[in-house]
């Protein structure tokens, strides 16, 4: 895989952390910033729908930006906005920078979702996503869980100071390791915007986008809010929320390791396993999760298939986007957000029911259920390869 790629998950790294540090952080910012769990919960609501809204419309702005300057803007604006929310007192200030840093986070992973695809033969798109992947889930091992511990040692501002300082190494790299022009010549001749808008009208690509987005919605579901999981249900410290978070991040490793290998050729053989497992795994979790053992086992497990199968439809998003040079990585980044906005509402709502802290658990069930309901009578569709 080329170096370029490497570089842009350095920066995918520092967003990641970023993206799914408030888990081990909801708490904290709760009672500081003087609202209940549930609100601070829409934080990662704000980010995702930032994100979902920001990716297709800043991509067609940036479509004939020079790559290197769009991508070092978006990670100098998301740096900011975390310099801005660490020193904020203001729940709506707060939820402002979220919104921010989203829109640039969103710029910055639709192009170079887009530009991933253009650095490898046109075969082996799912393996470049998976490098390009590999920046959130080394953020869901590493990251987050530092954050946590960060955050619970000085404070979660520090935290925030800490993805601000991320961005640096991040910028640096791209300003060194990313051509200052296009990645080929005459690319500004592709397909008109509204060609590529066009795109949306396919059945295939709306369907690889609805599913993308109801397995990652899942995922956020239950992510989210995980630390009361682990300090209420499961009565375990503080402290276990970093562990957690980082079993979460191991097996979400593994499964973008397996996805990369599978979705270009194999993405059927995923679905079939991936599929069930979430279906089962997580009203499993929210059954077992009194029991710290089967907790840390489950989270791992999860983590493994929620990405596996995230990660292949959101493959399929780019295949199906194939004619849409400059906007397939928008189509996928939307994709993935409605589902990382749409699963902590879900969840929030499930949390003044009698399921209590386990709400959110039986929630991603649900979701998962929907998706594969959905999939089955298209499930050749889901299954066909590259070639």
């Amino acid at each position: 895989m080329p170096l370029p790629l490497y570089l842009l998950a350095l920066a995918v790294f520092a967003m990641g952390t970023s993206e799914f540090m408030l888990a081990g952080l909801l708490p904290a910012i709760a009672s500081d910033l003087d609202v209940t769990v549930a609100t601070a919960g829409v934080l990662t609501s704000a980010f995702a729908v930032g994100m979902t809204v920001g990716a297709p419309l800043v991509a067609a702005l940036a479509r004939n930006w020079p790559r290197r300057a769009g991508l070092l803007g978006f990670v100098l604006v998301f740096a900011a906005a975390h310099v801005v929310g660490a020193v904020t007192t203001s729940f709506p200030v707060m939820l402002a920078t979220r919104a921010v840093a989203a829109l640039s986070n969103a710029g910055f992973l639709a192009v170079a979702l887009t530009a991933a695809a253009t650095l490898v033969p046109p075969d082996r798109k799912g393996r470049a996503l998976a490098v390009l992947l590999s920046g959130t889930t080394v953020a869901t091992i590493a990251g987050v869980p530092g954050g946590s511990v960060l955050g619970t040692l000085l404070g979660w501002r520090a935290t925030f100071w800490a993805v601000a300082a991320l961005c640096l190494p991040a910028a640096l790299g791209i300003l060194k390791g990313i051509p200052a022009g296009r990645a080929k010549e005459g690319e500004t001749d592709g397909p008109a915007l509204r060609a590529e808008l066009a795109r949306l009208t396919g059945r295939r690509l709306v369907l690889a986008m609805l599913l993308g987005a109801l397995v990652n919605a899942a995922t956020f579901a239950s992510f989210t809010f995980l630390a009361p999981v682990v300090t209420g249900t499961a009565g375990l410290d503080e402290l276990w929320i970093s562990v957690v978070l980082m079993l979460f991040g191991a097996g979400s490793f593994v499964g973008v390791v397996v996805a990369g290998r599978l979705s270009d050729r194999r993405p059927g053989a995923v679905v079939a396993v991936g599929g069930p497992l979430l279906l089962l795994g997580w009203p499993a979790l929210a059954v077992l999760a009194e029991e710290p053992a089967a907790l840390f086992v489950l989270v791992f497990v999860q983590g493994a298939a929620s990405f596996a199968l995230g990660g292949t439809l959101i493959t399929r998003v780019l295949y199906e986007a194939a004619g849409a040079p400059t906007m397939a990585g928008s189509y996928a980044t939307a994709a993935l957000n409605v589902g990382a906005a749409v699963g902590p509402l879900v969840a929030a709502a499930t949390l003044g029911t009698g399921l209590g802290d386990l709400g959110p658990l039986w929630a991603s069930g649900l979701l998962v259920g929907v998706a594969l309901l959905i999939a089955f009578p298209f499930r050749t569709v889901v299954a066909a390869g590259s070639a």
